[in-house]
């Protein structure tokens, strides 16, 4: 099982920066890839402060700088905000900037606020997603593409620079139904329980590995990632503090996701949750090395290839970097690769 850091830029004060905030982000990113962390992954956010990533294919680029072997992984760029007919270039430019590290994860946008100001209507947005997701992979692959449908129109075009590799593309989903009918369209899959309980997270998964059942040797190579809010604690009271930021961070978030959207100034207003702190601690993975070794076991046992690791929500810097450094060296060591441990000595 592989592990990536979720590089979330959560911006609850406006004087701290947004250069500070990406700062520290690139921090982890360079810290997660000298550990031997599989991934880091960026979300595509606009006009509100939290998962405030409105560039993730310049920030990629930024990373990809800075680091070696780290995979780039968008989890996920909203389809329906952009023209596929662009889009699909920066996105030929950012996996050559990359040098193919670049993974890119796509989904049809979740948060109601941001997709009202941008012109996208929530109730559109599948059938916009659909209809951009097919265009986009008729462009990456195909040099003559045309179209006419319900929101494109166009006279044959080639995008360019033309691409030089395949680019990895993973589905975003969440509902079990969604993630079997992905699967068999074969790709690759994100998904995340959020504050919600194992079965959730269980159904997902089995939904995943029924498809690839059904696919045979097809669909051998398709990976599944979960996200998961992540942190380290050493003590009851650490952990109660992180678990307490966690919760303030669930109240901003559930106002965009599923309630009324609330922002002044870009700024997400903090509501009141009908989830209990203590209910929300036990679908969180705030623990001691050996408590998360205990929480993730089932994770392995259910044969999820790749675990997101979102450790930003309101924390200090510094303690999200010894977090990072904790479960890489405590933590990471108990999920590896035989093969690769064998490898390493």
């Amino acid at each position: 099982m592989d592990f990536s850091i979720q590089l979330s830029a959560d911006y609850p004060d406006k004087s701290y920066g947004g250069d500070r905030v990406y700062r520290d982000m690139l921090d982890q990113a360079i810290l997660a890839d000298k550990l031997g962390f599989d991934a880091v992954s960026l979300t595509e956010h606009h006009l509100i402060n939290c998962l405030m990533m409105p560039a993730p294919l310049t920030f990629a680029t930024k990373i990809a700088a800075h680091t070696k072997d780290i995979k780039i992984m968008t989890s996920v760029v909203v389809l329906p905000l952009h023209d596929m007919r662009t889009y699909a270039g920066e996105v030929v430019v950012a996996d050559i900037f990359t040098e193919g590290r670049l993974m890119l994860g796509v989904g049809r946008g979740a948060f109601e606020y941001e997709m009202h100001r941008l012109g996208v209507p929530m109730e559109e947005t599948r059938e916009r997603f659909d209809e951009s997701l097919d265009i986009l992979q008729k462009l990456l692959t195909e040099e003559e593409v045309s179209w006419d449908g319900k929101y494109y129109q166009f006279e044959p075009l080639t995008i360019m620079p033309r691409p030089v590799r395949d680019i990895s593309m993973m589905m975003a989903v969440m509902n079990p139904e969604g993630i079997y009918a992905c699967t068999k369209r074969g790709f690759h899959i994100q998904t995340t329980a959020l504050s919600g309980n194992h079965q959730l997270l269980v159904d997902q998964v089995s939904s995943f590995h029924r498809a690839k059942e059904v696919m045979g040797e097809e669909g051998a190579p398709l990976t599944i990632t979960l996200s998961r809010v992540t942190h380290m604690a050493h003590s009851a009271s650490e952990r109660q503090r992180k678990l307490e930021a966690a919760y303030r961070y669930y109240s901003r978030f559930d106002n965009v996701f599923t309630g009324p959207g609330l922002v002044d100034g870009g700024m997400i207003r903090e509501l009141p949750r009908d989830q209990s702190i203590e209910e929300l601690g036990e679908s969180l993975l705030i623990a001691t090395p050996q408590e998360m070794i205990d929480k993730l076991a089932p994770y392995a046992e259910l044969n999820i290839d790749r675990v997101i690791l979102s450790m930003n929500f309101g924390l200090e810097a510094q303690e999200t970097l010894d977090a990072i450094q904790c479960f890489a060296e405590e933590v990471m060591p108990h999920f590896a690769d035989p093969k690769t441990q064998v490898a390493a000595q």
